[in-house]
């Protein structure tokens, strides 16, 4: 028997713009007689149905203009270099590493968009060689002149004067030189094993006296810091930062005394991160997950990056012996890895920075004294993080339950969070305290397996009762429950979120938190959190929409009711806030709400594969996208449901994406907002975003963006964008509900296309 019990039993899209009418018999229309509900199916083609991988670098080409936007504070545009590097470091890693393993296996992974794996492969290589030769030019060009104006200089080594070059060779041979490992490669000495998204300088040697030419590596540490800096203080003064590969290359004859070196060149690795281990055939889920690391670290590598001065030679040496193609280089025109750079956006310059933030405690918890469960029961509380303190409240929340006399048991999924919350610290609190305390952690969170292997058994150590999740699905939702003895009898309070519970990203992630006890929603997610530690079949939910049980079928039929009420003449709306949509069913629906005439906005922060303002199938339509200092990660679903006024509507957050991932391979939970403050404030946070200027991106048919540019008739809220007006809002906020502003766009005055 497993440790773990739970569940361990088995138009034209190359125009901007819009396009013209769809002709008769294109792939656009439906089959003859293809009826959904009494509305035209939309059959997904090329035309209408964007390139996932495609769509997620154009995601992160607006991650790069922000470094390249002189309105981004300077030290924040060397952040958003370094945030586009390891984003596209783990793009590589699970997305190419995943193309590559389906060509060698065979399968052709052809999507409605009909592209082949290898055409993928191809695109996808021709886009990254353009965006890195973008963020190149943006760094040399824009950043290191700007960095320069402000007493910043990143120098080479050649450019120290002999003062500042002593001090970089104390530096070396006090602090470099021992953490150093030369390594060459001859009959006794085999090719080094090299670790996933190491930099290392390729070395070739030549021995004075017979000539041999031999390779050498030697692994840049991550143990050391990036830069070797230090203040010069004659002339304009400045801080210097020389980085540590420049600093090891000038100090090579140290580490090979009497070898003749006659090329150095640095190189970078990306392993393939996409691993699919058999869940149906595990014994103990750990047990395969702590496999799966093991086996990761060994992965094929899908990418070389390497210098431009890099000799040929070299190069065909390295794609040997990393079994490498053309296709697997890339050459990096500046930087190998831009991540160093934040070493130098950290500098105490507040000048160059975003104004430092402090999230505010929500309104309705206000007074440390207050008794959380009395504020809840009053009416459920609504968070918006980073605005409002997740300390203040999500943590306060299970800080209350740990140490509460009344509180028999607590539940709670961890899909991502730190080895040093202080959840972990509240739950193992209230196991000692003899309380039920259960707690679902996800192990197969990409890139959190081993953390979350290691909380697990912290928390099984003390009795804590620690269970996997269900083998073949995530356990994506952010859940809370808190069952309590009151006088009345038992009464559950319950976290539901979009975010996960790790106060770090927190401060930086945009996500809602909903306090709730009530029954209807708390009787839910019992059956819900039954489910997922025992041998519950349960598939209906009174008012949750759960994945993979019932969220796919309750949005469709949510779309669909909006259909309804476009053809009766009554008010119909559609506004969904998400970080990706490439489900092909909900698609599908989007587009016969658009050809019936339904305004539909979505605001998707990363990739979308729906393609908007195509006449006949998504004029109605429009898709945006919000980039800036805080990473948008809440999902927000909206619908008009009749009314012309939203708080009458129905509103939903949750933890899924309109992604298929989401909505059948994962446990999932969205939970309406019935609350009408709650709803006042969810419908202000829409309206700010879709009235931004400053900060969104609009969608053209061909899955391009453009960035919103203020006019000068735009109100001051939209020209300062959708982060500083809801700071601004946050800290002014008074105890009164914000003013509803009047409606855009109804439904019923909107023209039937189709």
């Amino acid at each position: 028997m497993s440790k773990n019990h739970a569940n361990a039993k088995k138009k034209d899209p190359a125009k901007k713009g819009k396009p013209g009418p769809v002709p008769a018999g294109s792939p656009h229309q439906s089959a003859p007689g293809k009826k959904e509900n009494g509305g035209r199916l939309i059959r997904l083609s090329p035309e209408t149905y964007l390139n996932r991988e495609l769509s997620w670098l154009e995601f992160n080409r607006r991650v790069l203009a922000q470094a390249e936007d002189p309105r981004t504070p300077l030290l924040e545009r060397l952040n958003f270099l370094a945030i586009f590097t390891s984003n596209l470091d783990e793009f590589v890693m699970k997305r190419v590493g995943l193309l590559k393993r389906h060509v060698d296996i065979g399968f052709p992974f052809r999507r409605p968009d009909r592209m082949t794996v290898r055409q993928q492969l191809s695109a996808i290589r021709e886009r990254i060689l353009e965006l890195i030769q973008r963020q190149a030019r943006i760094f040399t060009k824009s950043v290191l002149p700007d960095l320069a104006e402000n007493g910043i200089l990143i120098l080479k080594y050649k450019d120290l004067n002999d003062d500042e070059r002593q001090k970089a060779k104390d530096f070396f041979r006090e602090r470099v030189f021992p953490v150093l490992t030369p390594l060459s490669v001859d009959p006794g000495h085999p090719f080094p094993f090299l670790s996933n998204l190491s930099t290392s300088l390729g070395i070739i040697l030549r021995h004075p006296q017979t000539d041999e030419k031999v390779f050498a590596r030697v692994k840049v540490p991550r143990v050391l810091p990036a830069f070797f800096s230090f203040e010069r203080k004659k002339g304009d003064s400045a801080t210097c930062f020389v980085s540590l590969i420049d600093l090891i290359k000038a100090h090579l004859d140290d580490l090979f005394p009497g070898m003749k070196i006659l090329n150095v060149s640095p190189f970078r690795i990306t392993r393939n991160a996409e691993t699919e281990p058999e869940e149906e055939d595990a014994e103990d889920l750990r047990d395969m997950i702590e496999e799966t690391l093991r086996q990761r670290k060994f992965e094929r590598v899908v990418r070389l990056e390497y210098s431009p001065d890099t000799e040929p030679a070299m190069l065909q040496f390295l794609m040997t012996e990393l079994e490498l193609e053309e296709e697997d280089l890339f050459e990096m025109p500046a930087l190998l890895d831009y991540t160093v750079l934040r070493t130098i956006a950290a500098l105490p310059e507040a000048d160059l920075k975003f104004d430092p933030w402090l999230p505010q405690i929500p309104r309705p918890l206000v007074g440390e004294d207050a008794d959380i469960f009395s504020l809840i029961r009053k009416r459920d509380i609504l968070v918006h993080h980073p605005y409002e303190s997740f300390t203040a409240s999500i943590e306060r929340f299970v800080q209350a339950a740990a140490v509460d006399p009344h509180v028999l048991a607590i539940k709670i999924t961890l899909y991502r969070t730190s080895a040093d919350s202080p959840f972990l610290n509240n739950l193992i609190k209230a196991a000692e305290a003899g309380k039920q305390v259960v707690a679902l952690i996800e192990l197969k969170a990409r890139f959190d397996e081993e953390r979350n292997i290691h909380i697990a058994q912290t928390l099984e150590k003390v009795g804590v009762h620690v269970v996997y999740g269900i083998l073949g699905l995530k356990t994506h939702t952010k859940t809370a429950l808190v069952v309590r003895q009151e006088p009345e009898g038992l009464r559950c309070y319950a976290h539901i979120g979009t975010g996960n519970y790790q106060p770090e990203t927190a401060k930086v992630y945009t996500d809602l938190s909903l306090l709730t006890c009530r029954p209807d929603l708390t009787r839910d997610l019992v059956a819900l959190f039954h489910y997922l530690t025992g041998c519950s079949l349960k598939q209906d939910y009174q008012k949750l929409l759960v994945a993979p049980s019932n969220m796919q079928d309750r949005f469709l039929d949510l779309i669909h009711r909006e259909i309804t009420h476009q053809r009766a003449g009554k008010p119909a709306r559609i506004i969904a806030k998400m970080n990706s949509l490439d489900d092909q069913k909900i698609i599908q629906a989007l587009y016969q709400a658009s050809g019936e005439g339904v305004p539909i906005d979505l605001l998707v922060r990363g990739l979308c594969c729906l393609r908007p303002g195509i006449e006949g199938v998504s004029e109605n339509i429009r898709v945006s996208s919000i980039i800036g200092r805080f990473l948008e990660h809440s999902r927000i679903f909206h619908f008009a449901a009749g009314s012309d006024n939203p708080l009458e509507g129905e509103f939903y957050i949750g933890s899924a994406d309109w992604q298929s991932r989401n909505l059948l391979k994962r446990v999932e939970v969205v939970t309406p907002i019935e609350d009408r403050l709650a709803r006042a404030r969810i419908w202000e946070i829409l309206r700010i975003m879709r009235e931004d200027t400053r900060l969104a991106w609009d969608m053209h048919p061909d899955g391009t963006y453009v960035q919103r540019r203020p006019k000068p008739s735009d109100p001051l809220e939209a020209v300062l964008g959708t982060h500083q007006v809801l700071m601004d809002l946050t800290r002014d906020r008074p105890l009164s509900p914000p003013p509803l502003m009047k409606i855009k766009g109804s439904g019923k005055n909107r023209k039937k296309k189709g």
